[in-house]
């Protein structure tokens, strides 16, 4: 099967609808309780995280697409730039549709740093799941040197000004380090309640 630029825009399309139909179908609000939107939240302890159109979280979702796109320019010739892209956009389309799980929303609550995690908004689903393949597209054109390098500033200062990160919050998930999670804390308000 041959994949077009217009089938792959078309499912790329499909996938924003499929993102935001998928929780607001779960419950999730279309937007923040607040009744505001808002181009970016700064805190991760903000009752706006996850909520707005960015924060601190997309910046994971970017790196997301980044990755993607690492992995098809490290194996060249075997996939397509098409259909490393229609990779991009099954793997945000499952991810936001498994982030809203029950089990990865108990998950997130019981282990990461962000433990009044409610799921996404619609608006902050559909706008991580673009922010994704946005990440795909800037590290397509980058290349690998170049990508390595802006993720690595991005996992670095996500860490050192958010106190997360894709690798912080990944090894909350799999395997809770006391140092990390007390290291987290040190700047939640809500940490010990």
């Amino acid at each position: 099967m041959r994949l077009t630029q217009t089938g792959v825009h078309l499912a790329a399309g499909l996938g924003a609808v499929v993102v935001g139909v998928t929780p607001w179908a779960w419950g999730q609000p279309l937007i923040s309780a607040s009744g505001r939107v808002l181009p970016w939240v700064n805190s991760v302890w903000s009752a706006e995280n996850s909520q707005q159109i960015a924060d601190w979280y997309t910046v994971q979702h970017v790196l997301h697409g980044m990755l993607v796109a690492l992995i098809w320019q490290l194996a060249p010739g075997r996939v397509s730039r098409r259909g490393a892209l229609a990779l991009a956009i099954l793997s945000g389309v499952a991810w936001e549709i498994v982030e809203h799980t029950d089990w990865v929303l108990d998950r997130f609550r019981a282990t990461t740093i962000y433990r009044g995690y409610l799921g996404d908004s619609v608006l902050n689903a559909v706008c991580d799941y673009l922010f994704m393949l946005a990440g795909f597209a800037l590290a397509s054109r980058l290349g690998v040197r170049a990508s390595l390098a802006v993720m690595l500033a991005c996992e670095l200062g996500s860490a050192v000004i958010a106190r997360d990160s894709l690798i912080l919050t990944t090894i909350r998930v799999v395997h809770p380090i006391p140092a990390v999670t007390d290291w987290q804390d040190e700047r939640n308000p809500d940490a010990g309640r």
